[in-house]
């Protein structure tokens, strides 16, 4: 008897989570984004909570958590009920990066979240001023060489993208190149027009118009593709970096344990709308592509990014502390 009330108990239990998941949403959902408002990530994430506002008719909000690089939001998200109301704007940086540079990580970045959707990626794309002596990758590399330790790589602070990116294309290459901190896109680029760094591997959304207007060149895209708005411009695979893949990516995730099919419904609904005209549009403009995935495609990506950054993190010595 005992046994039949627990099976009894268990096909309640989960009739009664199918019935909650084909009634979600009914209250307002919350987007909970580790970066300031106006950002690709903050973007992009209102884009879809308007979209789903619209689609589902609950109220989808954006609150931006930001700080520690994005990890301040991911914890939050990771100690909330997991039920679909609050999710997390999943970025390479908090799920992927920080984590390995961080000794005592407040979430564990796998085992802590269920990834639901992928949004994509902006490309990583190294940089230098026009009037650099060097005018290809295979020049910048004998330029670094030649003067050990003279070559400085800007970023927007340690454990960036534009950070592992420098840290790879050294280990990679075997040069001896510097890297500069900075706190925030804005004064790296500032200070990589006037001359104070040499390079930077920034994201393609920050630098186009600077690449448009002929104050930056570019030499090299991280993407194992070229991209679309720089198609004369090679990957760094191309040229003999092998494995060489770095972008400044985001999703969506939500607390373990949220129930598959809600997971599922966001999942669908989300790639529904990455698949509209003017969403395709919008994320063209913002130097933004597009790459619908699975939750469990999402889930594997995640897990080799991890485990990418984990080797070039402890290979370069980076640390947040």
């Amino acid at each position: 008897m005992k046994l039949i009330r627990l099976l009894l108990l268990l096909v309640i239990t989960l009739c009664a989570a199918g019935i909650h998941a084909q009634q979600y949403p009914t209250k307002t959902i919350r987007f909970i984004v580790g970066f300031p408002p106006g950002g690709g990530t903050d973007i992009v994430t209102r884009i879809a909570a308007a979209k789903l506002t619209e689609a589902w008719g609950q109220q989808v909000v954006v609150d931006n958590r930001p700080g520690a690089t994005g990890m301040i939001a991911a914890n939050l998200v990771a100690k909330s009920p997991p039920d679909g109301y609050t999710l997390l704007t999943a970025h390479v940086n908090s799920q992927a990066i920080a984590p390995n540079a961080t000794s005592k990580p407040l979430y564990d970045p796998t085992r802590d979240f269920a990834y639901v959707a992928y949004f994509g990626y902006a490309p990583n794309v190294l940089v230098i001023r026009p009037s650099t002596p060097a005018k290809n990758v295979k020049e910048l590399i004998a330029m670094a060489k030649t003067h050990p330790g003279q070559l400085t790589f800007a970023s927007p602070g340690v454990g960036s993208t534009n950070h592992l990116a420098g840290e790879m294309f050294r280990l990679a290459t075997g040069i001896d190149i510097v890297h500069i901190p900075y706190k925030g896109s804005v004064p790296a680029i500032i200070d990589l027009l006037s001359g104070q760094v040499g390079m930077n591997f920034d994201t393609l959304s920050s630098v186009a118009a600077y690449l448009q207007s002929g104050r930056m060149r570019a030499l090299a895209v991280t993407t194992p593709k070229r991209d679309m708005q720089l198609p004369e411009v090679p990957t760094l695979i191309e040229l003999g970096i092998k494995n060489f893949e770095v972008t400044n990516w985001y999703g969506v995730a939500a607390p373990a344990g949220t129930p598959p099919e809600i997971v599922n419904k966001l999942n669908a609904e989300i790639n529904r709308i990455l698949d509209l005209k003017d969403v395709i549009a919008r994320f063209d403009e913002l130097g933004t592509r597009r790459n619908l995935m699975s939750p469990e495609q999402f889930a594997a990506f995640q897990r080799a990014e991890l485990a990418k950054y984990k080797e070039v993190v402890t290979r370069a010595g980076v640390r947040m502390e």
